[in-house]
Formats: C-alpha cells, sequence, structure tokens
C-alpha cells in the first residue's frame, strides 16, 4: 500500500513559478513509476508528466513541454513537478498517482495509487 499527499499548490500570476510535491509513504517507493495529472473545474482529468522507476524515462503532456519539469528522490520518497511560465490554463487540482507496472504512462487506469490532489490557481 502507499500512500501520496500532495503540497506546494497555490494562487500565482500567469508567467509565476510553483513546484508540487508529492511525499510518498511505504519502503519501496523506488519501485514505482510516478505521475503527475490533473482535472480542471467542468473537464475530466488529464495527463501531466510521469517518470519511471529510475528517473531514467520521463514523458509529458503536449501542453506543458518545455515549461514543467518532473523528477524524483527516492532517498525522500518525494516526486516534485517544477511548473514555470505558467498559464491560466494550466488552473486545476494537480494529482500525483503511483503504479507499479505496464508499460502506459499516460493512461490514468495503470496508475494503482493516487492522492488527494493540490489546488493551482494561475490569475491573469
Amino acid at each position: 500500500q502507499v500512500q501520496l499527499v500532495e503540497s506546494g499548490g497555490g494562487l500565482v500570476q500567469a508567467g509565476g513559478s510553483l513546484r508540487l510535491s508529492c511525499a510518498a509513504s511505504g519502503r519501496t517507493f523506488s519501485s514505482y513509476a510516478m505521475g503527475w495529472f490533473r482535472q480542471a473545474p467542468g473537464k475530466e482529468r488529464e495527463f501531466v508528466a510521469a517518470i519511471s522507476w529510475s528517473g531514467g524515462s520521463i514523458y509529458y503532456a503536449d501542453s506543458v513541454k518545455g515549461r514543467f519539469t518532473i523528477s524524483r528522490d527516492n532517498a525522500k520518497n518525494t516526486v516534485y513537478l517544477q511548473m514555470n511560465s505558467l498559464k491560466p490554463e494550466d488552473t486545476a487540482v494537480y494529482y500525483c498517482a503511483a503504479k507499479r507496472s505496464g508499460s502506459s504512462y499516460v493512461s490514468q487506469g495503470a496508475y494503482d495509487y493516487w492522492g488527494q490532489g493540490t489546488q493551482v490557481t494561475v490569475s491573469s
């Protein structure tokens, strides 16, 4: 069992930056691939970024490429999402998720554990 707790959300002006953190419980964090998803009001939850257990493979949604950076620190059981050049359309609840296996990183159904989410609001 893995428990995930996100933090770092908040209100920021367009063009600003935020760093989200997701702290995981359990000793096997390093064996899980991790992902970030987001859900804007009235929209479906969508993939943002993912990182393999080793950090050797990283994936981004086209909408965030070049602006967001996912990273992980297995010694701290934490995955991060550095968000730069934020836009109002990045406003959403951001969720981190963990998956044990499988080749898909983009599909929500591939993930086994989810956090409660953290709100990110970008004002124009």
